[in-house]
């Protein structure tokens, strides 16, 4: 199976972060949490999201796990933003360098905030996307939070 090009450089971009990332391709996709665990066999909750929002005009990623949603006025009083909104498909491409529904925790064009919640927890392995709606590796939950520089931040809804 062919590897897309925008797996192949976020293999490239991880190396730079010292991880050796083998991805697993999925044709049939995985663009959203639900995709990606049906597809790989594992709970829905060891999907990580990596979601962009823009504050204030600002991007910043959050990682959440697949079965939880960003509660923005927990992430706007984190952020001291006065306007958190989802970032657009443009937005997304711009700040990462990669398609909403593949973009991956690092290997970003733009230097941002990165923000995990701490219900990723529940998983010693997780899973992300690879650069691609239909691609996704697996990564230490420790070793993600440590590559990332993620500042760990409750910001699920309705906790």
């Amino acid at each position: 199976m062919e590897v897309p090009a925008a797996t192949t450089r976020f293999v490239s971009d991880a190396a730079a972060y010292g991880l050796r990332v083998v991805p697993s391709i999925f044709p049939e996709g995985t663009k959203t949490a639900a995709d990606a665990a049906a597809a790989i066999g594992c709970d829905v909750a060891a999907i990580v999201k990596s979601l962009v929002f823009m504050a204030d005009e600002q991007p910043v990623l959050v990682l959440m796990p697949g079965d939880l949603r960003v509660d923005t006025a927990k992430l706007a009083e984190r952020t001291g933003s006065s306007h958190i909104r989802r970032a657009g498909l443009e937005e997304v491409r711009d700040a990462t360098g990669y398609v909403a529904g593949g973009t991956p925790p690092i290997g970003h064009a733009t230097a941002m905030p990165i923000y995990a919640d701490p219900h990723l927890k529940r998983f010693s392995q997780v899973w992300a996307a690879a650069g691609t709606p239909t691609s996704v590796f697996p990564i230490a939950l420790d070793t993600l939070i440590s590559v990332t520089a993620a500042e760990w931040a409750d910001l699920a809804e309705g906790e």
